[in-house]
């Protein structure tokens, strides 16, 4: 039976139509301003009064409701809350209190810059998965915030974006986030200042220091991943052709974006976004002002369009027609904002992991090469004297290099196709002549599905194979028949190959193919993978499961992390592993870091091996004040005893500080395997999911 809920428009918003048929929403308390459509202001407005709907129904107005417009509560319930809200501040400053929930429910960009269209019904209705992320710049960034929400929107993220300036990083420590951006920094300014003759610093240097001075200020307060923009290449030099050497014009910008890289490489999880290779591939000049306003502004021409009426009294009242302006931008002024916000939601995506694909499932005739191999003979018929490399035969040999690419990344490789596999296998071969370090072989596939079953259910095979959901695999064929049984009857499977010349771009770009660093466990992930399925069979083909585990002949390496340990691999652990993770925890490179640091914390690794190859880091805990607040294992070697292993030397290595431990279960969708993890090892329940066991 669905239950009901009472909601009603909070006593503390505010309608306010303004121009174009738009209405201003304003919260009195929080200061949330959302600017709506018509459509969703009479939506709203219906709640005037207070209204009974259904728990459905009601999961469509979710994000109304989470800002507070609309209520559940009575005025007196809802009074009664705010002022709890405020009373731990009270022995303070009821203004200053005020302020920081201001600040808390802060959405968009600062006043001058904000830019976008109104809400509307589908943008506020349930379902996306929600990130929050902050936005540290002037206008470049500022004025993009509207776009990146409706970016997100598009690809089904409730995006919800507070925009800031770069010295207010006070605002990561007072408002949730997933994630943080910061656009061009003012000090870019200086990069085009006169060189000082006893100056040996780099002209960018005043740019470094303040990139590096907000890293560390966020860094104090927010282990979140933090993305940070390079600068655009100039489209104009003030010298021309003679802007010559390292340091002319452009090559400054260029030095500053290589030393800013560097930079980010001394911080977990700092990134950089490439916004001068994003402008360039767009068409730069169409999308920065520098050929209109100045040499180091960097703003987009469309600006230009927009300007406040009253800023015209600095020219007299007297401006050139802004139609040529407007025709070369195709009439939209916001173009720079639309390409920035698909790029930073790319990284937004490649950072927090969002949607990504874990495996690419392959076709072979006419996907990998061209034709039907048991007809050609051959996958190609190429030699030198018949063309260059990156002639037709280029289109070819760049998929291949780029699936080799992806391999690298740490992504598996596995192959769907209607064919005999021992003609596959046999015609399967590179003459001497071929680029062989750019071309695919069978041996850098997990796993095949060569045969002439129905490809859906290969599909369906391969997830099972691999303990992997739907979700994370890509499929790409060139057949529009198979692809569309796929997307029909497997839609949560991803599918391409409709367009052949866009396939290399969009396995190299596409961020769900992306990683924000490749370690060793991941660029070594296939031989992986391979060793574990060859296990697999071993186990299946074994009468006898105790024999079978014994004649692996396992071997472990568990150590406590010193200071200066490289932690990519174990944040990757955490942040990867779903099934054996006793908390769901998914902690940073920077959160451990500081947890070797801490007296009475640490961190924990298991290194496996066994007669099929090397398994590499597969397990991790961490430990603070006693009690294990952290532990994943990967699932390649559940059932093989590493998990009591480790837990055992985890206790043996505590005992001589600790007369009890504890550790803790939060239970999650998916980690049933670890729920019995210290039950097994001698743990006693204290309930909710908190265990305890003394120590010798």
């Amino acid at each position: 039976m669905t239950s009901a809920m009472i909601l009603r428009l909070s006593q503390f918003a505010h309608l306010l139509p303004v121009a174009d048929g738009r209405v201003l929403v304003i919260h009195a308390a929080t200061q949330m301003r959302l600017v709506v459509d018509a459509e969703l202001a009479g939506m709203i407005e219906f709640f005037r009064a207070p209204r009974e709907i259904g728990d459905e129904r009601a999961a469509g107005f979710a994000s109304l409701i989470e800002r507070e417009i609309l209520t559940p509560l009575d005025p007196g319930e809802e009074l009664a809350q705010l002022t709890r809200e405020l009373g731990a501040y009270y022995t303070r400053d009821p203004v200053a209190a005020v302020d920081r929930l201001r600040r808390q429910a802060k959405e968009g960009g600062e006043t001058y810059w904000a830019a976008g269209a109104a809400l509307g019904a589908k943008d506020v209705a349930a379902g996306g998965q929600r990130l929050d992320v902050l936005l540290f710049g002037d206008c470049d960034i500022q004025m993009e915030a509207d776009f990146l929400r409706r970016e997100g929107a598009a690809r089904g993220f409730d995006l919800r974006v507070a925009a800031t300036f770069p010295d207010d990083v006070r605002l990561a420590s007072e408002r949730a986030h997933d994630a943080i951006l910061i656009g061009a920094l003012s000090a870019r300014h200086a990069i085009t200042d006169p060189l000082r003759p006893d100056d040996t610093a780099p002209p960018c240097a005043p740019y470094i220091a303040q990139a590096r001075g907000i890293i560390e200020g966020l860094r104090a307060v927010t282990a979140a991943p933090i993305l940070i923009d390079n600068l655009p290449e100039p489209t104009v030099q003030p010298l021309g052709m003679a802007d010559r050497g390292g340091y002319g014009h452009r090559n400054r910008f260029r030095l500053a974006n290589v030393l800013l890289s560097d930079l980010a490489e001394n911080y977990p999880d700092v990134h950089v976004v490439d916004v001068a290779a994003t402008l360039a591939a767009a068409g730069a000049e169409r999308l920065l002002d520098d050929g209109h306003v100045g040499f180091t502004h960097f703003g987009a021409p469309g600006w230009m369009l927009q300007r406040a009426p009253d800023e015209l009294a600095a020219v007299h009242g007297v401006f050139p027609d802004l139609a040529p302006l407007a025709d070369a931008l195709g009439g939209d002024p916001y173009g720079r904002e639309a390409v920035m916000a698909k790029a930073h939601l790319d990284a937004l995506v490649a950072a927090t992991g969002q949607g990504r694909k874990k495996c690419v499932i392959l076709d072979l005739d006419n996907t990998l090469w061209p034709g039907v191999l048991a007809e050609t003979g051959a996958p190609f018929a190429w030699a030198p004297e018949v063309s260059g490399p990156f002639s037709y035969i280029g289109l070819y040999f760049g998929l291949h290099e780029a699936l080799l690419a992806l391999k690298r990344r740490g992504i598996l490789l596995a192959c769907v196709s209607k064919n005999d596999e021992a003609t596959v296998r046999e015609l399967w071969t590179y003459a001497d002549h071929y680029p062989r370090e750019r071309l695919l072989t069978p041996d850098d596939f997990v796993t095949w599905r060569v045969n002439w079953t129905d490809k859906v259910e290969n599909i369906r095979s391969i997830a099972a194979e691999l303990s992997f959901a739907l979700e994370a695999f890509l499929f790409i064929d060139d057949n529009p028949v198979e692809r569309e049984n796929v997307r029909t009857r497997l839609p949560e499977v991803e599918v391409w190959g409709d367009d052949p010349f866009e396939l290399r771009r969009r396995l190299l770009n596409d961020p769900r193919l992306q990683v924000p660093r490749v370690t060793e466990e991941s660029a070594a992930r296939t031989a992986l993978t391979q060793a574990q399925l060859s296990r697999q069979k071993s186990r299946t083909d074994s009468a006898d499961e105790q024999a079978f585990i014994a004649s692996l002949d396992v071997q472990t390496n568990i150590e406590r992390l010193a200071v200066g340990a490289r932690l990519d691999r174990v944040e990757e652990l955490f942040q990867r592993t779903t099934q054996f993770n006793a908390t769901g925890a998914k902690f940073t490179a920077l959160e451990l870091a500081t947890l070797i640091l801490k007296p009475g914390a640490g961190v924990f690794t298991v290194q496996v091996s066994d007669r099929f190859g090397d398994h590499g880091l597969v397990g991790a805990a961490v430990i603070d004040d006693g009690e294990i607040k952290g532990l994943a294992l990967s699932c390649r070697v559940l059932g093989l005893g590493v998990e009591h292993r480790f837990v055992q030397a985890i206790l043996d290595a505590l005992a001589a500080d600790h007369a009890l431990v504890t550790a803790r279960i939060i239970e999650t969708a998916r980690n049933t395997p670890v729920r019995n993890i210290y039950r097994d090892n001698g743990f006693e329940p204290l309930g909710d999911g908190l265990w305890r066991r003394a120590l010798p």
